[in-house]
């Protein structure tokens, strides 16, 4: 699985769009002289209760605060080389959207403050060069027009899974008002997680909502709903994911029989919550985090063999695989989501996406944080 990742990572969303084109310690014997200069690990506390002052805002959750295992369990079969080795975080309590931010909800914050997504802006060629190989060819005008990327079923079987370009094109209109292409609009799918979000775009609007994005680690805490030992949200049973997530059943990306219900996105709160009253924490679509992706930062927190309270991330992103792009974490999987594939519906899966790459199966959900 891990090196369907690394072939995955080596181009960005970028090239799609071209390819659619032509396509200190001393160890004397002394004994320490004052005991009171050891370091001593210094106690753990972490918010769990919410405070009875504050309220839950609409459509938001208490988190209790909790100190767990980042990253993928040893006994995950499906976890990638990225999500490991597991290390020690706690996070203290917080507020998180109960389901991924819907279309009513992003269309209420267009109308109020006239934002423009990145997917509906004209190209800056100067600027998108920056993330690709000095030398790439510039496409043709009509080609870099404002758009997104999009799911398309492949016509031919397909027998090589690290050839995405197979099943994502760029397509020009596209964009969170038509999330299927110019001709679609979102007439009727009010409830659908708004999506063909780039990161700006969370941003900016939860900067208007007065909230922020989730930490990866809070994003995982979350997704566990105080599970400690659990790979998906429901637990460790596989078995009943199609009853508990919108993903991909089927062959991927040739035939999804559509045995969870649905066969592109679902409405929001379809399927059950997790323990702490959260929807979709898996499948349906990814969601942004505040984090930079770190291809060293696993391997990092883990041998400083500490416990990072409230960790926010590295402090700089890089991809050996896209080292011209700046990527942020993205977690949960999407409805694309299958076994043999990508297999990231899982509390532990994460991936890398680059700051201004906007796709069909992309959305977020917000944090407020209370400390």
């Amino acid at each position: 699985m891990s090196k369907i990742y690394s072939k995955l990572s080596k181009r960005p969303f970028l090239f799609i769009l071209l390819f659619s084109l032509c396509p200190l310690f001393s160890c004397g014997d002394k004994p320490k002289e004052d005991s009171a200069q050891e370091s001593k690990p210094m106690p753990i506390s972490v918010l769990v209760k919410k405070p009875d002052s504050i309220e839950a805002p609409d459509g938001m959750v208490w988190i209790p605060g909790g100190i767990f295992k980042q990253g993928a369990l040893a006994s995950d079969p499906f976890a990638m080389d990225h999500e490991r080795p597991p290390h020690t975080v706690a996070v203290d309590g917080f507020f998180l959207d109960a389901t991924e931010v819907t279309n009513a909800e992003y269309a209420r914050f267009v109308e109020e403050t006239g934002y423009v997504t990145v997917a509906e802006r004209p190209i800056d060629w100067e600027k998108m060069k920056k993330q690709l190989p000095p030398g790439t060819p510039k496409p043709h005008d009509s080609v870099l027009q404002p758009g997104s990327l999009l799911f398309k079923m492949p016509e031919r079987p397909v027998t090589n899974l690290n050839d995405y370009s197979q099943w994502w094109e760029w397509k020009v209109g596209a964009n969170w008002r038509h999330p299927q292409g110019p001709e679609s609009d979102i007439e009727g799918k009010e409830n659908h997680p708004v999506v063909h979000i780039a990161y700006e775009d969370a941003v900016a609007y939860c900067e208007w909502a007065g909230r922020r994005l989730p930490t990866e680690a809070e994003w995982e805490w979350a997704a566990k709903g105080g599970l400690q030992e659990a790979i998906f949200p429901c637990g460790n049973e596989k078995e009943i994911l199609n009853k508990r997530a919108n993903t991909w059943s089927g062959t991927f990306p040739m035939n999804n029989d559509a045995a969870d219900g649905f066969e592109n996105k679902a409405p929001v709160g379809s399927y059950p919550a997790n323990e702490y009253g959260l929807y979709d924490m898996v499948g349906n679509v990814w969601e942004w985090t505040q984090d930079w992706y770190n291809a060293n930062y696993y391997e990092e927190r883990a041998a400083a063999n500490d416990t990072l309270m409230n960790p926010t991330g590295p402090a700089s992103a890089l991809n050996r695989y896209n080292p011209y792009a700046k990527e942020k974490v993205i977690k949960g999987g999407s409805f694309l989501c299958n076994a043999n594939y990508c297999a990231s519906y899982r509390v532990s899966a994460r991936m890398a996406n680059s700051l201004d790459s906007a796709q069909e199966h992309l959305g977020f959900r917000t944090v407020l944080p209370v400390k």
